[in-house]
């Protein structure tokens, strides 16, 4: 792909933002999921609210929502973005220690709102990493998907559809 034809690239090679000022403000949403692997004993601690740092699933939920409304301050190229609401729901699976991690995000904006959805279960999912590191040190963490996007031109995305 020639240099011109990058977005964030300018006409001197150098990374820029991309000018979305003459775009239409719609509505944009986007779904990331992603996944936290522990031992279902420590799981079984998280749910049961056995801790020693607290409630692990309520402190990844408000640093995942701080992180989403601080994606544009993370990410060098990320527009800032009049976000309208963030979700981060947890699914736990109990018998593999398996926690689901699934972040909504939605905005009125020019551009779309997936990075904002993957960097809150990203950090939703190292908060858990921090919470549970003192009982448990080889956590696995990941894979983040976008499962679904809507909005702007591109139209509506839904993996695997």
């Amino acid at each position: 792909m020639p240099m011109s034809e990058l977005s964030h690239i300018d006409e001197k090679g150098r990374a820029s933002m991309v000018d979305v000022s003459a775009k239409e403000r719609t509505a944009r949403r986007a779904v990331v999921s992603g996944e936290v692997l522990l031992r279902p004993d420590v799981l079984a601690m998280i749910i049961e609210g056995n801790m020693p740092k607290g409630d692990v699933f309520q402190v990844a939920r408000i640093a995942g929502i701080q992180a989403a409304k601080k994606t544009a301050d993370l990410i060098p190229l990320c527009h800032p973005l009049s976000v309208t609401n963030i979700t981060i729901e947890f699914s736990p699976v109990e018998d593999s220690g398996l926690i689901r991690i699934t972040a909504e995000v939605r905005a009125m904006d020019r551009t779309g709102v997936e990075m904002e959805a993957l960097t809150a279960a990203s950090v939703a999912a190292l908060t858990i990493y921090d919470m549970c590191k003192a009982v448990q040190r080889d956590i696995r963490v990941g894979p983040f998907v976008l499962e679904e996007k809507e909005g702007g031109k591109s139209g509506h995305y839904k993996r695997n559809a």
